[in-house]
């Protein structure tokens, strides 16, 4: 059961995120746990009564934390009625137990927290079933919460073949047998996306996707430039499943935008396939918009996230790509003069506000010409019987002439790269 779906009274939680001396660090403590607490909040159901950096010498491989400070915790968890601790880090299975037992509260890391949202969000059919076999996974490793002593047997009465199998066995079989079952469903889903692949492939307009870290302002964007009302919130993970919308570009092409779940560090390995199942417009994309908050104070590591798991993704090395420095407006004077300057030195970075509208007006310029300047002319020869591939030209609307001959007709195409090879899988 989600946390959200526990009553109509929020739970109380507490947001931990442990900082262990002589560890690497990829950011800043403090702003870790501003972002875990977002995280938090982007749940329903839960009310944040506060948040705390838990500095650690060592990690104690029994309890995470040494015995002084759980019982300091303890003090302020009884003290805050906290029903649910949430650390921002990953915690075995046996220091979990340990400190459920120890605060007498429920205890969340952060790869259970995300899979809550993203169970709380998905909305697609294949989304829904990546996230419970996700679920499945996570819970699989954590057994040893609910059982801790194997000697309780199920079946079987140890006259023949041993005692039977464990407890802890039993549930991992029936993990594994539902798994099996959702990943049969799963491939009828994924059969069904690739024939919506294929049809969108057939969509006479080229695909611009909007990727970002998450809470970059990427639906806020969306909203302003179609007129949709997406879900736009100041909240990670407000946008789950991909949003697609046709927008008309000034003296330019149409195009269909595509909104998508935002990036974060430290994904857990579990929905890597999920998140995967949310970007298939990204990887199909004629032009990537990489939205960033130029305002967070760690845009740039930000940065590096998104652009890793886009190499992870496999997004080929020739689709473009735009950087937006969005939320231009949270700078303040100098800082933003600073910004402009720098974004007009680069072709491939614009400055603007998704909020006011500032820089919008270049954007779809730019937008325009980065899909028109990849287009070239080229002369195809098709015969008579070919029109499927002739009427695939007229859908997406490049041919530019059309002369017939004795045997076979002749047509002027002006295309993409991207739709010369998908014309070439016809």
């Amino acid at each position: 059961m989600s946390l959200s779906d526990t009553g109509a009274r929020d739970t109380i939680a507490l947001v931990l995120h442990p900082d262990i001396t002589g560890a690497e660090r990829a950011r800043d403590p403090a702003r870790a746990l501003e972002e875990a607490m977002a995280l938090a909040a982007a749940l329903p159901g839960l009310q944040i009564t506060g948040g705390e950096v838990v500095r650690l010498r060592d990690v104690h491989p029994g309890a995470l934390f040494g015995s002084g400070k759980i019982a300091e915790l303890k003090a302020r968890i009884e003290a805050d009625e906290v029903e649910l601790v949430l650390i921002d880090g990953p915690v075995s299975p046996v220091q979990q137990r340990n400190l459920e037992k120890a605060w007498g509260v429920k205890l969340l890391d952060r790869t259970g927290l995300i899979l809550e949202i993203f169970s709380d969000r998905a909305a697609t059919r294949e989304g829904v079933l990546q996230v419970e076999m996700a679920a499945l996974t996570y819970q699989r490793t954590r057994l040893v919460r609910a059982w801790t002593h194997l000697e309780r047997q199920r079946g079987g009465l140890g006259f023949v073949g041993g005692p039977g199998e464990t407890q802890i066995e039993a549930d991992r079989r029936a993990i594994d047998d539902q798994l099996t079952r959702l990943r049969r469903q799963l491939a009828k889903v994924v059969k069904t996306r690739k024939l919506h692949r294929d049809a969108r492939a057939k969509v006479p307009y080229p695909i611009v996707a909007l990727v970002g870290y998450t809470n970059a302002g990427k639906s806020t964007l969306f909203n302003r430039l179609t007129g949709a009302n997406v879900m736009a919130k100041d909240m990670l993970f407000a946008t789950l499943d991909p949003t697609m919308r046709g927008v008309r570009l000034p003296d330019g092409p149409e195009v269909i935008l595509s909104d998508t779940v935002g990036f974060i560090s430290d994904l857990p390995t579990e929905l890597v396939a999920a998140f995967r199942a949310t970007l298939e417009e990204v990887l199909s994309a004629d032009l990537i918009l990489h939205v960033r908050d130029i305002s967070h104070p760690e845009t740039d590591a930000q940065a590096e996230d998104v652009e890793g798991i886009l190499n992870g993704l496999g997004i080929s090395e020739t689709t473009p790509m735009l950087e937006i420095w969005n939320k231009m407006d949270l700078l303040d004077a100098e800082a933003a003069e600073a910004a402009r300057t720098r974004a007009e030195r680069r072709d491939d970075i614009l400055a603007l506000s998704a909020w006011t509208g500032e820089g919008l007006g270049p954007l779809l310029a730019r937008i325009a010409l980065c899909l028109e300047g990849e287009r070239h002319r080229e002369t195809l020869v098709l015969a008579y019987a070919d029109g499927r591939r002739r009427a695939w030209l007229f859908e997406q609307g490049v041919v530019e002439a059309e002369r017939q001959g004795e045997d076979e007709l002749e047509l002027d195409v002006r295309w993409t790269a991207v739709q010369k090879a998908r014309y070439s899988d016809l």
